[in-house]
């Protein structure tokens, strides 16, 4: 259910903006929406487990508040960050 250590390395990878980057709006939301995906799948299955629920709800609005941020602050990161995340279909 949680993120392994490795897949949470390359996700930073993948999303960083320079070397060694980890705590940028890009790679916070590239984890959140990869947490967000695989509790999604977990409520799917445990459809009574409320209380993973209220931390899938959570982990929503972290992201819905960086986001916002992001878009306040720069357009067009925030419009690429989408594209490759496959939000706002």
């Amino acid at each position: 259910m949680a993120l392994t250590p490795e897949r949470k390395t390359e996700i930073m990878k993948e999303y960083a903006r320079h070397e060694g980057d980890t705590g940028s709006v890009e790679v916070q939301v590239a984890v959140l929406t990869e947490d967000i995906n695989n509790l999604n799948d977990h409520i799917k299955t445990h459809k009574k487990d409320f209380h993973s629920y209220r931390g899938l709800m959570k982990k929503i609005g972290h992201r819905r508040n960086l986001l916002a941020y992001l878009r306040n602050k720069d357009v067009t990161r925030y419009r690429d960050l989408i594209q490759r995340l496959g939000l706002r279909r």
